[in-house]
């Protein structure tokens, strides 16, 4: 039994709620479909949910590794992760994969709520077919599989985990992501009393049209700098209700990733492009209290009109992240 299944049976059984094995049957038998607990995946809104499930599926390897088949939902609609033409926005690929980790993290390797994690890294390759929007929300299983798990005493401390994603029984993309975690007391020694918003005069954002939006509140680039060639201040909008969910000290992985999506679509000029293919590193925070700067770095790749896209990101004199992008032509 999964760690939060046992503690959703304790927890009912202690309150006299509903007998013991009824809930064992419920999870043992029957799918039905709701989102897994906002507080799992790290979400305030429950509408920001797209995990709806999950089964332990045993060790694999010679190492006994933990395997998981998570299933998730793609909605035909999103305020901000917006379908355009016949395809859904890869950054519900991305989302929903670091969404897996916190799930597995707390409801599998029991992390108690309140710790922090740091992405450390993240990447994905996926099929144009993946992305295609039906005339119904996009049911996908994410069969995902833990190592490198690094426990001190019985915390979990670090942990990487590659996800198979499939859409009606075919595999049609790969994930990896790692992570760390820290409890509440080292967090704030690490990082001591930091404010959750930003204080500085949010830059005027670029065209929307140019990174793939309709609506500049979503642009996370600012107007380009006189003089330079793609390089544009990251815009930090700690209202808005997607990017900045809930309350954070940094600016999340999430969105520097989003800055680098963006970064791709207005270097190559390309913004109806599809992000098929991530590789990116994080190594320092992205602070609220100075100018934060993304540049790119287009060339061509392959022989099929995909370009190359690499970025960094920067704060000061220090490196915060770097990804490498492919983006392809639309095909339809």
């Amino acid at each position: 039994m999964s760690y939060l299944m046992q503690k959703i049976t304790e927890d009912h059984a202690a309150a006299g709620a509903v007998p013991t094995s009824r809930i064992a049957a419920t999870s043992q038998h029957t799918h039905l479909t709701s989102t897994v607990p906002r507080e799992y995946v790290h979400r305030a809104a429950v509408s920001e949910v797209f995990l709806t499930g999950w089964d332990p599926t045993g060790p694999v390897g010679p190492d006994d590794r933990d395997a998981f088949t998570i299933r998730a939902q793609w909605p035909r609609s999103h305020a901000l992760f917006a379908r355009e033409g016949v395809y859904q926005d890869p950054m519900l690929l991305i989302e929903s994969v670091r969404q897996v980790g916190s799930l597995l993290a707390h409801a599998e390797f029991g992390v108690p709520f309140g710790h922090q994690f740091l992405m450390g890294e993240f990447s994905f390759d996926a099929t144009p077919e993946l992305l295609v929007a039906g005339m119904a929300p996009t049911d996908i299983e994410l069969r995902t599989v833990c190592s490198d798990i690094v426990r001190r005493g019985h915390a979990l401390s670090s942990m990487r985990y590659d996800v198979t994603v499939l859409r009606d029984g075919a595999a049609l993309a790969t994930a990896g992501a790692a992570f760390r975690c820290m409890s509440p007391s080292v967090f704030r020694r690490l990082r001591g009393d930091r404010p959750t918003a930003a204080d500085r005069t949010t830059p005027l954002a670029i065209d929307p049209a140019a990174v793939g939006h309709n609506s500049a509140r979503h642009v996370v680039l600012a107007e380009l700098v006189p003089g330079a060639l793609n390089r544009w201040e990251l815009r930090v909008d700690t209202a808005h209700p997607t990017y900045f969910d809930h309350p954070v000290d940094h600016v999340p992985g999430m969105v520097l990733l989003e800055a680098a999506r963006q970064a791709a679509h207005a270097s190559t000029g390309m913004p109806d492009a599809l992000v098929l293919g991530l590789r990116s590193e994080f190594t320092r925070y992205a602070e609220f209290d100075a100018p934060c700067w993304i540049e790119a770095y287009p060339e061509p790749h392959g022989t099929e009109g995909d370009v190359l896209v690499r970025v960094k990101g920067t704060q000061g004199e220090e490196a915060l992240f770097t990804a490498e992008l492919v983006v392809s032509p639309r095909t339809r």
